[in-house]
């Protein structure tokens, strides 16, 4: 066990003083002082040692010792910082602030350039409150969090830490390796703590938390922030700036607070920032707040950074609480000598039985004591943990979970046996029920079976069937399915499916059924288009490498038409009537099928590339991390054969690129663009041909239009030829409306789009589009609204689009 100095960190009126960089004089041995101000310094052996203690606001102290023995009490008092203007030439016509951001802004490249590799140790340490949550969400119990509240509905609900060497070569490199992890409560857990998730450097032009955040020292800061000069005081022979800085525009996508910034070097000292949720569009986000503290390192003439905090509060529906992630950097190697091919995708790994450490370890190298909650979280859990691990324990809980209720008839019903990590549920049928002109009023029931093979499931087995049945149609249609997964490394799974149902031609199902109920009973537009399906098929699916994934699945399919059999509505409109389930055919025929009945044998291949993707390899399982530097590639082969009607038989191929771009401050923007060609494809059956995603309901439904034309009628230009359609989108994330007095209260983001659609042997089909989005009040920005106009053969539409985008979330 290494040996310490250790103390207790207070103000002059004896208060503590929470996270103070404390560090042997010279090097990058360092600790921090908890939320009660103690703290703990490793040391290697007795002698005489020299002790800085420097926090925000304070004046830096170094404290002179000799260490004989172990333990060694060193409490400490700081004083506050006395700033003073005495030294600074004050020009009466701006306040000398702008000339030190204008010098830091003018040395952005060199400051985010000045290091250009390392290695370091990091520790981290996250932790959520409750405070008074609800009994019951939306008529659910929520329960105790597995014995993590108290009486008052109080408590900690997620408490963890780890210890991890990093590795750093700019600007694209970065490898973390975790020594140790460890989660209140659950020993065979993994922290979701993480350096790469940590570094927030301010540096950058834009900080990204959701939306991006500008930096006070971003090089358009200027145009962003108000800086008053606070004092200055001097660290040796240092001359550091204390700076007020103060959004220009009330809802901009800013900080304010403080920062420090060192004379001459023009590099930040330390810094004490905030934000809320309006800004960085989180709505149930009450405040974030940074801390970041720095010494100097004179080998490098740098300032790097010692520490880092971060709180947060939040509130939702009763959900109330708050956080705090603590980072600690220390033992900086600035000439690491990385190899070539030292670094690969694979940014995260656990080192084996790193979740194993006892308390003993955890004791001898946390650098950041615990406070008094912490630890008595941790005794707690820990205490109570294999209780809640035994069988009498889960099966008390499972008795209670498992109650039966009337309305579960209804709404559906779940038994769990949890120690055998089993469980059946039961969906009933009244939130499926739905409306269209085929079956008439429609739903049905269904049961499921999952089983877990191991604690964390990464390896288990689900089972499924399903039961519907169509009042005005008086069929009653079965599907099932069984999916084995068997682990989460490369997510291996296989699947068999089978059953009967009533499909739309477009299988990405354009039209949702809540939203065709509605259209059809209330504007007698019936927009769904259906077929007969009775099938079977296998799928597998499987990451072969890193980046790469590829899906399979064949099957047999027998399809019939299907026909209007109800023409029952809400509210009747004498100016409209029902048209025939036929995509293709007018008013008139309604008797006309659009297929014949016919059987085929269908095979998918489809790989999906993600380049440059980087991971993190947990003990039980690889977890990708998107990256929008770089595409994603998806290409596909389908084929159809051994059909009834032998003209049927086809191939298509397709593929489809994806990015979603950020351009900092300035919003997002994500194109798509997708395109194929059959071959001997020109006979084949309708339900084959390539459909694209329409919207005549005037709702949209999805997160961003990039996959869909919301003006195209959904089977007008349907295709068994080639093809190729574009969809570009941009949300300006306020960039634009931000700027704006009295709109930028509002929160709304400016989104423009462009969309096109090109057959061959027909004209190219456009839409062009502007919007707002993140409309909604409160806590509730779940709207958007677009105006979109259309073009096709010099035929020119328009219409208003009504965004809709937590029917994504319920269906």
């Amino acid at each position: 066990m290494p040996a310490q100095v250790l103390g207790k960190v207070t103000n002059e009126s004896g208060e503590p003083l929470p996270y103070v960089n404390i560090y042997l004089e010279g090097s990058y041995t360092g600790t921090t002082s908890n939320e009660d101000g103690n703290y703990e310094l490793n040391i290697s052996e007795a002698g005489d040692y020299s002790i800085s203690f420097q926090f925000l606001g304070y004046s830096k102290i170094t404290k002179r010792i000799t260490v004989s023995s172990f333990p060694h009490i060193l409490n400490v008092s700081l004083q506050e910082e006395t700033t003073s203007l005495d030294e600074v030439v004050i020009n009466t016509s701006e306040d000398p602030a702008y000339r030190i951001i204008r010098n830091t802004i003018a040395r952005h490249k060199s400051n985010l350039d000045r290091i250009s590799e390392f290695k370091a140790d990091f520790y981290s340490r996250g932790l959520w409150r409750v405070d008074s949550i609800p009994e019951k969400f939306m008529g659910q119990e929520i329960g105790d969090f597995d014995g993590q509240l108290d009486s008052t509905r109080t408590g900690i609900v997620y408490l963890s830490e780890t210890i991890s060497e990093i590795a750093v070569r700019k600007p694209n490199d970065f490898k973390e390796t975790i020594i140790a992890s460890k989660v209140s409560g659950n020993d065979n857990g993994f922290s979701f703590n993480t350096a790469i998730d940590a570094e927030f450097t301010f540096y950058e032009n834009t900080i990204d938390l959701n939306a991006a955040i500008v930096s006070p020292i971003a090089v358009n800061a200027l145009s962003y922030y108000n800086y008053k000069l606070d004092g200055v005081f001097y660290e040796g022979e240092k001359l550091v700036n204390k700076i007020i800085v103060t959004p220009k525009r009330a809802n901009d996508r800013v900080f304010k607070g403080v920062i420090y910034i060192v004379e001459d070097d023009w590099q930040l000292y330390g810094l004490d920032l905030s934000t809320n949720g309006q800004a960085i569009q989180i709505p149930f986000v009450k405040e974030l707040a940074f801390k970041q503290n720095f010494s100097y390192d004179p080998k490098n003439r740098s300032w790097v950074k010692r520490s880092q905090t971060i709180d947060f509060g939040f509130g939702f529906l009763g959900f109330n609480g708050d956080g705090r992630f603590i980072a600690v950097y220390s033992n900086y190697d600035f000439d690491p000598g990385f190899e070539k091919r030292a670094f690969t995708n694979e940014v995260l790994s656990f080192q084996p039985e790193a979740n194993k450490k006892d308390s003993l370890y955890w004791k001898g190298i946390r650098p950041v004591p615990l406070t008094d909650e912490e630890l008595n979280d941790y005794i707690r859990k820990d205490s109570i943990q294999q209780l809640r691990k035994s069988k009498p324990y889960l099966d008390s809980l499972d008795r209670v979970n498992n109650r039966f209720k009337p309305l579960d008839i209804l709404l559906g019903y779940t038994y769990e046996n949890s120690y055998k990590k089993w469980r059946i549920s039961y969906n009933g049928p009244l939130p499926g029920i739905n409306f269209n002109t085929v079956q008439g009023w429609n739903g049905g029931i269904g049961l499921s079976y999952f089983q877990s093979y191991d604690e964390n499931r990464t390896r288990w087995l689900t089972a499924y069937s399903r039961v519907n049945y169509g009042i005005s149609d008086e069929r009653l249609r079965t599907s099932v399915g069984v999916i084995y997964n068997f682990n989460q490394t490369n997510k291996l799974r296989i699947g068999l499916y089978g059953g009967n149902e009533a499909v739309q031609f477009n299988r990405s199902q354009p039209i949702t059924p809540m939203v065709n109920t509605i259209s059809t009973l209330f504007f007698e537009r019936n927009y769904m288009k259906l077929y007969d399906l009775t099938y079977a098929n296998v799928r597998w699916s499987q990451e072969l490498f890193n980046g790469f994934q590829l899906r399979a699945s064949a099957g047999y399919e027998k399809r019939k038409p299907l026909f209007n059999t109800t023409d029952y509505v809400t509210i009747p409109n004498d100016n409209v009537d029902y048209t025939p389930n036929n995509p293709r055919l007018g008013d008139m025929e309604i008797f006309l099928p659009d297929i014949i009945p016919h059987e085929i044998v269908k095979t998918t291949v489809v790989a999906d590339i993600n380049f440059g993707q980087k991971y993190y390899s947990y003990p039980d399982g690889k977890f990708n991390i998107s990256d929008s530097k770089y595409p994603s590639l998806r290409i596909a082969v389908e084929n159809g054969m051994a059909a009834s009607e032998s003209e049927y038989n086809f191939t298509q191929l397709r593929a489809q690129l994806y990015q979603r771009l950020s351009l900092g401050n300035k919003g997002d923007f994500t194109y798509r663009l997708k395109g194929g060609t059959f071959l001997n494809g020109e006979g084949i059956s309708f339900a084959d041909y390539q459909h694209f995603n329409g919207n005549q309901t005037r709702i949209g439904t999805s997160f961003n239009y990039t996959n869909v034309f919301n003006l195209l009628p959904y089977y007008d230009l349907s295709t068994n030829k080639s093809y190729f359609e574009g969809h570009l989108e941009h949300n300006f994330r306020g960039w634009i409306l931000g700027k704006i007095p009295g709109i930028n209260s509002l929160n709304f983001n400016l989104v423009v789009g462009a969309h096109m659609l090109s057959i061959d042997g027909n004209n190219p089909y456009t839409e062009y589009s502007v919007g707002l989005d993140n409309l909604g009040w409160g806590n509730f920005r779940f709207l958007r609204l677009d105006y979109v106009r259309s073009n096709y053969n010099g035929v020119g539409d328009g219409a208003f689009i009504f965004g809709l985008k937590f029917l994504n979330i319920i269906e």
